[in-house]
């Protein structure tokens, strides 16, 4: 059990130091660790417990809460907010300092994420293959409809009210939960990535209140829909994932032409760092994702095995 709790506190920290950098998401962390569905599934039965109870439906809250993966949950819930806490200021001082080199480790990371996806989907069909491809020209050209990144968002709101935090959480929360959709991305879209940094760093507990608020019941409705779209069509929903993880390679491109632009330029500096950068985290992603998966495996052998035994 203790093995279990500490494995899943670690996942929650990997998935929380992506869910800070704009362009990578805790959802494609997930995916990689190949804890996506019993994720999604955990978060649907607290989000339809809460209904019941909103509801005073006590019975039917009752029942839904039983089915949460609680250990599961928390652990990887105290894992995400460890590193938010802690890796907030570091990795916004590397991407400053080295922007060049965090992206091009970030787009190994994206890349090897699409390899391990890729394996999930159970028929490759030409269908499911167009989809990648729309889905992914798509997002890339959305993309590039904004030229502005992280400085120029962040001033657009210098000041923003508490309602902006809580519509903040409740749309980039949907997005952590999406592979290929980065949440800080989005925030970085709103104007909102710059407070809500300074509201964590600067330990502003009201209105990282709000915008927690705003997360959870953006998580509870999303996660409704997520769980049956995977339920009804997944490979499908598995494509369009992994569409959005390539269009979303656009922002991670290490050379972008000219300052805070998702406009692709040639590689012009620390190219031979760059390309080894991203050949290490494209190897350690599918690496990683082999051994994570086959730990899944024994943990799903030995919770199974648990009832029996006592």
């Amino acid at each position: 059990m203790l093995s279990t709790i500490v494995l899943s506190v670690a996942r929650g920290f990997v998935m929380g130091a992506a869910d800070i950098v704009p362009g990578v998401s805790g959802g494609t962390i997930a995916l990689i660790f190949g804890i996506y569905d019993r994720l999604v599934s955990s978060i649907r039965a607290g989000s339809l417990a809460l209904g019941n109870l909103v509801k005073a439906d006590f019975a039917g809250a009752k029942e839904w809460f039983a089915r949460v993966d609680w250990t599961f949950i928390l652990s990887l819930g105290a894992g995400i907010l460890l590193a938010v806490v802690s890796l907030a200021s570091v990795l916004e001082t590397l991407l400053l300092d080295q922007p060049i080199l965090m992206s091009a480790l970030f787009l190994g990371l994206v890349a090897g994420s699409i390899v391990i996806t890729w394996q999930m989907i159970k028929n490759h069909s030409m269908q499911n293959v167009m989809i990648v491809i729309g889905v992914g020209v798509g997002v890339f050209i959305t993309l590039g409809l904004r030229n502005g990144t992280s400085e120029e968002a962040v001033a657009q709101v210098a000041d923003p009210a508490m309602w902006a935090f809580f519509l903040a959480g409740a749309i980039a929360i949907c997005a952590m939960i999406l592979p290929g959709i980065s949440g800080s991305f989005l925030l970085v879209l709103m104007g909102m990535y710059g407070p809500v940094l300074a509201a964590v760093t600067s330990r502003d507990f009201l209105s990282l209140g709000v915008f927690l608020i705003g997360a959870v019941i953006g998580l509870g409705l999303f996660s409704q829909i997520l769980h049956k779209a995977l339920a009804t069509h997944h490979d499908a929903v598995l494509a369009a994932l992994i569409g959005l993880m390539v269009g979303s390679m656009r922002v991670l491109w290490p050379w972008p032409f000219g300052v805070d632009s998702t406009a692709l330029g040639a590689p012009d500096s620390h190219i031979i760092g760059s390309v080894a950068l991203a050949a290490i985290a494209f190897v350690a992603v599918v690496v990683i994702a082999r051994f994570a998966q086959r730990l899944e495996v024994l943990d799903n052998a030995a919770n199974s095995q648990s009832p029996a035994d006592s």
